[in-house]
């Protein structure tokens, strides 16, 4: 059956059935416009554990979406289609996260000596295991990329969408980054761990073809990443949620503040959403989850003004959801309408 006579035969008011894909929708991955890649990935974790089961939690709760658009109509028929966990991903993931919790668990002992062979072994295995992770994901994104489709990331850590944006850089000479955060990410090898999840803009930003990273929602941060921030010349730009809320008691409404925002960006856009930008309430068992963040409205507004603007997202990614089934429905929801954003912002509908 071709993907026309699907949507024609497909009733987007009946309940979703256990053969359907994500959202209940009937495409498979050669119709889908739109294709999404569960990475079950948390290997450097060091506060909640969990994000590894998200994208499995996430399709389950997302057969409860409903497909009504408010802004986008007939969104559905695009296409979307979430690809089957790599197991092999998981499996390593898990053994993996063994080795880092040993050396997590020595530097909040105070035990950690980085030169004792057992713990540079351990050491060696988590960032090898990383980067030839990063280096897959990158391999079957491109592939995934050269047949035409926008890929959405569904993680997993904030680590995991390191090799998408890699793969994205080969086929784009220049775009930026709009990160949906709590926390920056530009710490340098974080706990010794090359690809830890607190590294991904400090990893991604050695990507040249990213010329602009803009950063949204940070509350929760170091001195290392405000120097960082500081000496980018322009390259980074953050906006901390004490600022934004500052500017709003004193008077300055919510559509001023994402005006600014996406001024700064560039006309191709990669978004990182981690889920702990949320408020908490939303997000409780997300990794590292802080308090203040965004309301699921403000984050939706703030991605219809893009699409708006004109400017194109050419891939993106939605993390840190946590092990729970209130966090997947959060997540799922979002996900519906980042999906339906993004592929009007390609002109796809």
């Amino acid at each position: 059956m071709s993907k026309e006579e699907k949507i024609i035969r497909f009733n987007p008011n009946d309940p979703a059935t256990e053969e359907s894909n994500i959202f209940g929708l009937p495409f498979n991955k050669e119709e889908a416009a739109i294709v999404l890649l569960p990475l079950p990935w948390e290997v450097t974790v060091s506060f909640n554990a969990g994000t590894a089961n998200a994208p499995d939690l996430i399709f389950d709760a997302s057969h409860q979406v409903d497909l009504f658009d408010p802004y986008i109509n007939e969104a559905w028929k695009i296409g979307v289609f979430m690809d089957e966990v790599n197991k092999d991903w998981q499996f390593k993931s898990e053994s993996l996260r063994n080795k880092a919790v040993q050396i997590l668990s020595k530097i909040t002992s105070g035990t950690l000596n980085e030169n004792e062979k057992h713990t540079a072994s351990l050491y060696q295995e988590v960032n090898e295991g990383s980067k030839k992770f990063n280096q897959e994901v990158k391999d079957y994104t491109a592939s995934l990329i050269n047949a035409g489709k926008i890929i959405g990331g569904v993680g997993g850590d904030h680590s995991t969408p390191l090799g998408i944006i890699e793969a994205l850089a080969e086929n784009h000479a220049s775009f930026g980054i709009l990160q949906l955060d709590a926390h920056c990410d530009l710490r340098a090898a974080f706990e010794g761990f090359e690809y830890s999840h607190a590294s991904i803009m400090y990893n991604a930003l050695k990507v040249s073809q990213i010329s602009k990273l803009v950063q949204v929602g940070i509350r929760d941060y170091c001195e290392e990443e405000v120097n960082y921030i500081v000496n980018s010349n322009g390259r980074v730009k953050t906006y901390f949620d004490r600022d934004i809320k500052q500017a709003q008691f004193k008077g300055k409404n919510i559509d001023q503040i994402f005006e600014e925002i996406i001024n700064e960006l560039p006309q191709k856009i990669y978004l990182s959403f981690d889920a702990d930008a949320l408020d908490p309430k939303l997000c409780p068992n997300t990794g590292t989850p802080v308090a203040g963040g965004f309301e699921t409205d403000e984050i939706l507004f703030l991605i219809e003004k893009i699409v708006e603007s004109g400017k194109q997202i050419i891939g993106f990614d939605l993390n840190e959801t946590g092990n729970n089934a209130w966090d997947a429905n959060v997540s799922s929801r979002l996900l519906f309408r980042i999906c339906n954003l993004v592929a009007k912002s390609s002109g796809l509908v």
